[in-house]
């Protein structure tokens, strides 16, 4: 007979939750992740745990224990429909979470959220060592709120739009802007000197988006780098919010090779610490 492992992630106004199936065999199945958003932690956490069984067709009598994590997890103090329910370490499961969504046995897993968190996760077998290597507040609130304050725009979709527009060569300024020379000591000539350096006053709503988006996406990429040089390791696991949209992917894409990384993205990256959080306590 089958068992369930419902993982809810809380955060302030959105909350993911995920399943995993497993048979007596040791072979689990994971249920499709969603999201739902609301105004308060316990609004969110019901609403999509009614909504997560609800178009899965889960009977609580299926269901062995609810995991969770997150800011908003705190907010939960008793079993959920009688449900044994109870809190897991959010740093292990983004670090759990991200060797899962890639297949790897050690990485550096950033979870690019709200702020940013660096995790150096490695797997032995059944067992994980999970270092978390510190953060940024440099993140998804640094995007939306320089681009609302700025820009008068704090909607991820209308922030990808304007970025599409959008020329950094109106923003930033970069190797190539220093020297004549195409290689400057060794370095991409593209890659950026200051950010917000060369502003334009001719500068496009759309390029300042861009700028900010590159900007956030260039300080965690470093600071990925970093973490990544300090274990000699060159897989990077990107899992968050940020990792679905576009201007903040291709920074990653396109930098890679000048920094000897493989920067990873997997299939349901912005699922990746809900997903840890109910294999968290898996034998």
């Amino acid at each position: 007979m089958s068992k369930t492992v419902i993982g809810i992630d809380v955060g302030g106004t959105t909350t993911k939750i995920v399943g995993f199936r497993f048979q007596e065999n040791g072979k689990k199945e994971l249920i499709a992740p969603q999201f739902v958003r609301a105004t308060d932690p316990l609004t969110s956490i019901y609403g999509a745990f009614g909504k997560f069984t609800a178009e899965n067709e889960l009977e609580l009598s299926e269901i062995d224990r609810i995991l969770m994590t997150g800011a908003g997890a705190s907010f939960i103090t008793k079993p959920i429909y009688n449900l044994t329910c109870r809190p897991v370490p959010e740093f292990s499961s983004i670090g759990i979470g991200g060797l899962y969504l890639s297949g790897l046995n050690e990485a550096i897993v950033v979870s690019m959220g709200t702020g940013t968190a660096l995790i150096h996760a490695k797997k032995e077998g059944e067992k994980y060592d999970i270092e978390y290597l510190g953060g940024t507040g440099i993140g998804g609130g640094t995007l939306i709120g320089l681009c609302r304050k700025i820009l008068g725009v704090d909607s991820v979709e209308h922030i990808e739009q304007l970025c599409a527009e959008g020329d950094l060569n109106n923003v930033d300024l970069r190797i190539k802007d220093l020297s004549r020379k195409r290689s400057y000591d060794g370095m991409n000539e593209n890659l950026t000197a200051a950010n917000f350096g060369k502003l334009s006053d001719l500068a496009t709503p759309s390029d300042i988006a861009l700028g900010v988006a590159n900007m956030v996406a260039e300080t965690i990429f470093m600071l990925s780098v970093f973490a990544a040089r300090n274990y000699g390791l060159k897989n990077i696991v990107l899992i968050g919010n940020l990792t679905t949209i576009e201007p903040i992917r291709s920074v990653f894409e396109n930098l890679s090779v000048s920094f000897g990384v493989d920067f990873i993205i997997p299939e349901n990256s912005q699922f990746g610490t809900v997903i840890g959080a109910a294999l968290n306590e898996i034998k």
